[in-house]
């Protein structure tokens, strides 16, 4: 892989994009690009480098759009549209025809690269610190919003945001949210992170605290989906006691949820 390549990776990666690598694993007959050359396709439909002419891009926008949108990879071959006469070859690969007058066929590989997931906490309790130090491990990426003079005890996280006001993380529906204030400024972070849009918002608290917060954050008109949707005590019951404990206890609910949404999307894209 060209420096060029590697350099567009890291740019899109910076800036959270998701896109598709796309190797040519085999060719037959004439074809401009061998076995080995990889380009990359964004979320535009925009390729870099080259892995064949303006015969195969058609094919591989269509198959790196579909790989992005379900998350799995998958082989296709391009070949002479009077050679296809079907959606998939004899021996199970998907089938794309071209008009290339060469007469050559490329089999590519296409890989998926999304975003890694990313974890926003509120609070600076020593729970939220036990997530901070653990999330990373497990691959996720890490905003912070905290009291100012608290923010310097994460300095692995990508955002810090001083405060509850979350607007500035940009949060998106595929974050995961959890309020880990412990009783510092509970009411407040509550109500920015159930106003966020994060599809997946937990507390650190009792059931009982989270009632009396309930009723409050309703009289602020707080929509009553997203209190219901809320889920506290967080984490899964592993009998945790100490911070680090009830953070893995956290992430393990987490993984659990995303794993399963994730085979979700295989299933369907498996059936579609």
């Amino acid at each position: 892989m060209s420096d060029e390549l590697y350099d567009r990776i890291a740019a899109l990666r910076a800036a959270g994009r998701p896109f598709c690598v796309a190797t040519v694993v085999r060719t037959e007959n004439a074809t401009s690009a061998k076995a080995g050359a990889k380009a990359i396709v964004d979320t535009e439909g925009a390729i870099h480098g080259h892995v064949g002419g303006g015969c195969v891009q058609g094919a591989l926008r269509r198959g790196a759009a579909a790989v992005l949108q379900s998350g799995t990879a998958r082989l296709i071959r391009v070949r002479p549209r009077e050679d296809v006469d079907g959606p998939v070859d004899s021996d199970g690969t998907e089938l794309h025809g071209s008009a290339c007058p060469s007469g050559g066929t490329v089999d590519l590989f296409l890989e998926p690269m999304g975003t890694a997931p990313r974890l926003v906490l509120c609070g600076a309790s020593p729970i939220a610190l036990a997530l901070a130090d653990l999330a990373p491990r497990l691959g996720y990426r890490l905003a912070v919003a905290a009291a100012e003079e608290d923010l310097a005890a994460f300095d692995r996280a990508e955002r810090r945001q001083a405060g509850y006001d979350l607007g500035p993380l940009e949060i998106a529906a595929g974050d995961f949210l959890v309020v880990a204030t412990q009783g510092r400024r509970d009411l407040e972070a509550l109500a920015a992170a159930l106003n966020s849009p994060a599809g997946h918002v937990a507390f650190v608290g009792s059931r009982r605290k989270t009632a009396a917060l309930a009723a409050r954050l309703r009289a602020q008109g707080v929509a009553e989906a997203r209190i219901a949707g809320l889920r506290a005590p967080a984490g899964l019951d592993l009998q945790a006691i100490e911070p680090a404990e009830i953070a893995l206890s956290i992430l393990a609910e987490i993984v659990q949820l995303r794993r399963a949404g994730q085979r979700d999307r295989d299933r369907m894209a498996r059936t579609a």
